[in-house]
């Protein structure tokens, strides 16, 4: 038996790896994202910061989402927004810790599989 914390690590590390073989300027946007986003689902809540990943239209940012949501849910990344739009208060509470939980490790191997530092993005 294992924790939700040890079944989400290997998913997102698998994630990570992913997006490690892409070209330098997606790996570095999904990077620097990927240290963003825990932030911003803290300040503005859970739909809103990952609608406005989904606005950003950069293909790190919506490779991050997908993984994301494939992590957190088993989904599509429009399947999750929707989800995080229908939730009810109860439903949206549980996906905005679980998505949480996935961000730290998101954040975590994008700083030790990409290399990922704030600010690293560039070009927005």
């Amino acid at each position: 038996m294992h924790t939700i914390q040890q079944d989400m690590a290997p998913k997102v590390y698998d994630k990570v790896q992913g997006a490690q073989r892409k070209d330098k300027t997606e790996r570095d946007r999904y990077g620097s994202m990927a240290l963003k986003l825990p932030v911003l689902v803290r300040q503005a809540g859970l739909i809103q910061a990952v609608t406005f990943v989904e606005t950003r239209g950069k293909a790190g940012h919506k490779a991050l989402l997908e993984d994301l949501a494939q992590v957190v849910d088993g989904k599509t990344a429009a399947d999750f927004l929707r989800q995080c739009r229908e939730a009810d208060l109860g439903s949206y509470m549980w996906l905005t810790r679980q998505t949480l939980s996935a961000l730290e490790w998101f954040k975590r191997f994008a700083q030790s599989v990409l290399d990922a530092k704030p600010g690293q993005e560039g070009e927005t």
